[in-house]
């Protein structure tokens, strides 16, 4: 990272999954998606240190894409899957393991069928009329340079960077790195990096 860049703190904690994922300072995170494999660990999710933060375990072969974000020691934190017959590839996450609507935290989808860069939009539960998004990412995931807003604003809560190696490629590995901004849920801001991942990767299928 740049040594002086500032990360301005959110005016209110940004808590969508829990406060206890929310801290005081900019927290930098590492996320590497295993290509060409069928294990269920898809994606690790490390600090600056290599200490494993969480790990997403992928449903192989459910009638829907289904996803759980687990924490270090294992725990289910939340669990997203894809609705079916969503002409915006919507995807929906619940608290835990559930997937009942009463559980449901929020929702993403694409802001427009035909884009030519990343354009998505979140909807929190309680947002049932979805007249204006909760939260949104933009930018262009080919280059893994995309950047969360709150809201329908110009106030910045995340942005996701490519980190290059040829090391990581040999490896059969795609290495990115978030910058997740103070007093910002950062359980949060992973699990909408992997549906930003879920839904570019299904690019090449039906809308």
């Amino acid at each position: 990272m740049m040594t002086g860049t500032s990360y301005p703190a959110a005016p209110t904690p940004v808590a969508v999954v829990s406060p206890h994922f929310c801290v005081g300072y900019p927290v930098d995170l590492t996320i590497v998606r295993k290509l060409m494999t069928l294990s269920e660990g898809t994606f690790g999710v490390t600090d600056v240190n290599g200490n494993i933060m969480f790990r997403i375990k992928g449903k192989l072969l459910s009638i829907h894409d289904r996803r759980v974000l687990l924490d270090a020691a294992g725990t289910p934190i939340i669990t997203f899957q894809q609705k079916l017959l969503s002409a915006h590839q919507r995807w929906q996450v619940f608290r835990g393991e559930s997937t009942n609507a009463k559980d449901m935290l929020f929702s993403v989808r694409k802001s427009s069928l035909l884009q030519m860069k990343t354009k998505l939009d979140v909807f929190m539960a309680a947002n049932t009329k979805e007249d204006v998004c909760d939260f949104k990412i933009e930018g262009s995931w080919f280059e893994r340079s995309c950047v969360i807003y709150a809201g329908n604003s110009n106030n910045i809560i995340a942005q996701m960077h490519r980190k290059h190696s040829a090391q990581s490629i040999l490896l059969g590995k795609d290495t990115f790195g978030v910058t997740v901004y103070p007093n910002v849920d950062y359980a949060f801001i992973v699990s909408l990096v992997v549906i930003l991942e879920e839904i570019n990767q299904d690019r090449s299928g039906e809308d």
